[in-house]
């Protein structure tokens, strides 16, 4: 699976062009996003990498195509 994690503007566009269309999209890296990952799974950041802070939200943000 893709995930792109992060993405708001153009660089996503960038990044569909490398990667492919994302299997998730979440807006932000949170607990809910990190759950969704798996062994094997391709992690696409807007922004930073697997270090940047985790943010924790209460809604659903992520979305499946």
């Amino acid at each position: 699976m893709i995930h792109f994690v992060g993405f708001k503007n153009d660089r996503y566009y960038a990044a569909v062009k490398v990667f492919g269309k994302p299997d998730f999209i979440h807006r932000h890296y949170d607990h809910r996003a990190f759950a969704d990952f798996a062994p094997g799974d391709t992690i696409v950041f807007a922004d930073g990498d697997d270090a940047q802070p985790v943010h924790f939200h209460a809604y659903d943000d992520s979305a499946h195509f």
